[in-house]
């Protein structure tokens, strides 16, 4: 597993842009790091993770609260505002039209569903795709949110985390069995990713749903939690099928990670 990758939004301060305008560049560092915690954050929390002075990060703070991007709690602690939630749809539909015609080429050269997905909090949302040709394909709701232990997306996401991150991830979560075929067994799961680190894909072998079977493979673009993936009925989603998948997979990610920047 790949213990040197860290979270972004709990990697510290962003370095300086050059010819950047630094109060912007402050408080987006600020949202990120509100954004990046489960709980709601003092002052002097998000002084020391901004590596700002104390009175900035107020100005700054006070500012986004007045802006609606951040909401005082009765505890005077911060916590992402509503008008956050504008920005997020907006992401969406464009991250949308971009992964489309990539998602789509994947149909053409394989014939079944391809997804993209994310990794939103402790759980993998999908967040677009493009059914497959056949007409008994697999289809998730654009929305649908998952446990990652137990999909081909969530594997490969968690994949290019660190370890520690993970086990905390999966202590939150659980480990609930779906299908028989579902690993609950955190040790099993992390020789998995093990695995999945090194081969470059994962796979769901009806995990989630029996007689479905999905390859999955990153995104390799620093600032986002992505993975693209395809996934069939189990006596079409053959080995033969699966070589040829996990190359055009690859190469997909990468023009899509490409188009991400």
């Amino acid at each position: 597993m790949a213990e040197g990758t860290a979270d972004r939004l709990d990697a510290g301060p962003r370095p300086r842009t050059a010819g950047g305008v630094q109060s912007i560049e402050r408080a987006f560092s600020l949202l990120e790091t509100v954004a990046g915690h489960d709980r709601a954050m003092g002052l002097s929390q998000l002084a020391a993770a901004c590596d700002l002075p104390l009175p900035t990060i107020h100005r700054l703070a006070r500012t986004l609260v007045s802006l609606g991007y951040l909401r005082q709690e009765p505890n005077r602690q911060y916590t992402l505002g509503p008008r956050v939630l504008l920005l997020g749809e907006s992401s969406s539909k464009m991250l949308n039209s971009i992964a489309l015609p990539h998602l789509a080429h994947l149909v053409d050269e394989l014939g079944e569903t391809a997804n993209l997905a994310i990794l939103d909090g402790d759980q993998v949302a999908y967040v677009a795709q493009v059914p497959g040709r056949h007409s008994m394909r697999m289809f998730t709701e654009v929305g649908r949110r998952v446990h990652p232990h137990c999909t081909a997306v969530g594997k490969a996401l968690l994949s290019v985390e660190p370890v520690e991150q993970v086990r905390s991830l999966l202590a939150r979560t659980g480990m609930p069995r779906h299908t028989p075929h579902t690993i609950v067994d955190l040790e099993q799961l992390l020789e998995q990713l093990q695995r999945t680190a090194v081969d470059g894909y994962a796979l769901d072998e009806g995990e989630q749903e029996v007689g479905v079977r999905c390859l999955a493979v990153p995104v390799p673009a620093p600032d986002v939690h992505l993975a693209v993936s395809v996934s069939g009925p189990a006596p079409r989603m053959t080995e033969e099928l699966l070589q040829r998948a996990v190359p055009l997979l690859r190469r997909t990610a990468e023009d899509l990670a490409r188009d991400l920047r």
